[in-house]
């Protein structure tokens, strides 16, 4: 941590634009990405720790094995969160830490660490949200089939009664999923992402168990939390644009619309998966046998919060004989994450891209919060990830001058900000992330922490754009564009 605590003073900016009262701002991490102790405790392997120890998945034989030691520095973690003024922190649970093998009771030490970081947030005055699944789940249950088997939602539902038993006296918001649709399609469809497996059939399968997962967790929520929890869940909803207005760009959109979005949110949120996905993907998949009855019912059942991760737009034409199966903002792949679209083009959009090489448009933002409110007017949203990967080069005092990063959150929450005044009722802003970490196929390449990590050191700087943050949480604005 930085010898010199990050304070928020107050900001001498005229021109703002302020937030609602009671806007919650937070910062966002995951489990396999900052904890590291992957052995200890009783924690078992996950589909990431067999993924990243399999040489040529992540970038320079990176794994989660240390990351920035998380487990054990949670402390030094939480005082970093106070001196940024965060008033929230969005934190996932390693299911194999809680519940090894995924199945039968849970690991006392595993359910202990978790307890002790609740109580060192709510001692600072932070609020805990808690995500139980964010992509780690145990190896035992991927050799029993993974996603792709009913059974594992089942399990899910199980190993969700266990953490809420533990947890759910101190922690009042709670997220079912993170991005279901990267651990079906990216998982099981494209291989980019772990358990790494490549069958679009498999990969649609995948996507009914985690909304079944869903499901089962919300049940289990409302049954052991008090009346005042919330239950959420976390979607990386794509804004897709057609590249222009022409009828087949125009449907080309409408199928990654359905494969990306709407098989997630017509059954949470709708009342059911769409005619149009069943038809565009029934030469794949037996919907019929695979949706039993009442699952859709168990799916919908109602949420609190959705939560919506952003980072850049989806523009596509219509799908072309030799069009490349790969979408890079995803990963690079000869094999599609878009089952019975293989074949749609896509394009990047124009202007400056992130480190990861993805289009800066926070209009992207602003049209997926209007479109959304619009979509499913009377549920709360919630920005639970947006960031920028940038190079972070530090400085020779060690300090990180993030500017590029300044202007993409600047940009983003100006965005958010129209989207309130607009109508959009969105309650918080979860930034990812609070710390660099380990970044999935990318390993340790990327960063887009607003503290700096020294792998070597585990030493933690916050950065310009860390400053820059609490200044805007203590003025509960951003100065205007």
């Amino acid at each position: 941590m930085s010898a010199t605590p990050v304070t928020a003073p107050a900001s001498t900016a005229v021109d703002r634009l302020h937030f609602p009262p009671g806007f919650l701002w937070g910062a966002a991490t995951a489990a396999y990405q900052v904890e590291g102790a992957a052995a200890e405790d009783g924690r078992t392997p996950s589909i990431w720790d067999t993924f990243s120890h399999t040489p040529g998945k992540v970038v320079n034989g990176d794994t989660g094995d240390i990351a920035c030691d998380h487990y054990r520095r949670y402390r030094t973690d939480v005082t970093l969160m106070s001196h940024l003024g965060l008033q929230a922190y969005r934190f996932s649970l390693s299911w194999p830490r809680v519940q090894p093998g995924g199945r039968g009771p849970a690991n006392p030490a595993g359910l202990d660490f978790y307890r002790r970081l609740v109580d060192e947030l709510l001692g600072a005055g932070i609020q805990p949200v808690a995500t139980l699944y964010h992509w780690d789940l145990p190896q035992a249950r991927e050799d029993a089939g993974g996603w792709t088997v009913r059974e594992t939602a089942e399990r899910f539902g199980e190993y969700a009664a266990l953490v809420a038993d533990a947890l759910g006296d101190r922690v009042a918001l709670w997220t079912t999923l993170n991005e279901p649709w990267c651990s079906a399609f990216l998982g099981y469809g494209s291989g980019v992402h772990a358990p790494g497996r490549t069958d679009p059939a498999l990969a649609l399968r995948a996507a009914h168990h985690l909304n079944l997962a869903h499901g089962r967790a919300t049940a289990a929520l409302r049954a052991a939390l008090p009346a005042h929890a919330q239950v959420a869940v976390t979607l990386n909803l794509h804004q897709v644009r057609a590249l222009t207005s022409g009828p087949a760009d125009l449907d080309a959109a409408r199928r990654i619309d359905a494969v990306g979005n709407r098989i997630f949110t017509g059954p949470m949120l709708s009342g059911g998966y769409p005619a149009d996905l069943l038809a565009d993907t029934a030469h794949l998949v037996d919907w019929n046998s695979l949706v039993k009855p009442g699952d859709e019912a168990a799916i919908g059942a109602p949420i609190d919060l959705l939560g919506i991760n952003y980072y850049t737009p989806t523009v596509v034409s219509a799908p072309t004989p030799h069009a490349t199966a790969a979408n890079h903002a995803h990963g690079e792949s000869p094999h599609s994450p878009w089952p019975g679209s293989e074949y749609v083009n896509f394009h990047l959009p124009q202007g400056d891209t992130t480190d990861m090489g993805w289009a800066i448009d926070p209009t992207g933002l602003y049209d997926l919060l209007m479109a959304t409110s619009r979509a499913h007017p009377g549920l709360p949203l919630a920005i639970t990830e947006n960031g920028g990967a940038f190079p972070d080069i530090p400085t020779a005092d060690g300090q990180i001058h993030d500017h590029d990063r300044i202007d993409y959150l600047h940009r983003h929450l100006a965005a958010v900000h129209q989207a309130i005044a607009d109508g959009a009722d969105v309650r918080g802003y979860f930034l990812w992330s609070l710390l660099d970490n380990f970044e999935w196929a990318y390993g340790y390449e990327k960063r887009f922490g607003a503290v700096h990590v020294d792998y070597a050191t585990q030493l933690r700087t916050p950065k310009a754009s860390a400053r820059w943050y609490a200044r805007v949480i203590g003025a509960n604005a951003i100065p205007g564009l």
